[in-house]
């Protein structure tokens, strides 16, 4: 009998998507809860994921290969060796709701430094 809900793939109690664990049964990874397998066997389950799903949920940005870095630049004493000029460009490094980091090199000996 082919179910047209697929509440069969998740959940009773939390809602959580199961796994199969065993060859008897399904479980829910969150609460531990166990339904016999014959409840999931013979359904048929397809989705989509794509690489911006991907991305996303792993928190990566899209690196283009020849993508050219524009640097400005910035009077900032270098804590290492003193010079006054550096160069600089910013990232978003945490949430959106979060100020960028700004990523500095000194344009005398190549000292490297952030803020945040």
């Amino acid at each position: 009998m082919a179910s047209s809900r697929l509440d069969f793939l998740f959940c009773n109690l939390c809602g959580t998507m199961l796994t199969v664990p065993s060859t008897e049964y399904a479980q829910c990874p969150l609460c531990k809860t166990r339904r016999d397998i014959q409840d999931i066997c013979d359904k048929e389950i397809s989705f989509t994921i794509s690489d911006e799903d991907i991305r996303r949920e792993l928190g990566m940005e899209i690196i283009e290969e020849h993508a050219v870095m524009e640097y400005s630049k910035v009077s900032k004493k270098c804590e290492k060796c003193g010079h006054g000029e550096a160069t600089y460009y910013t990232r978003q490094m945490r949430s959106a709701d979060e100020g960028q980091t700004t990523f500095y090199t000194c344009t005398g000996c190549g000292h490297q430094s952030q803020e945040n």
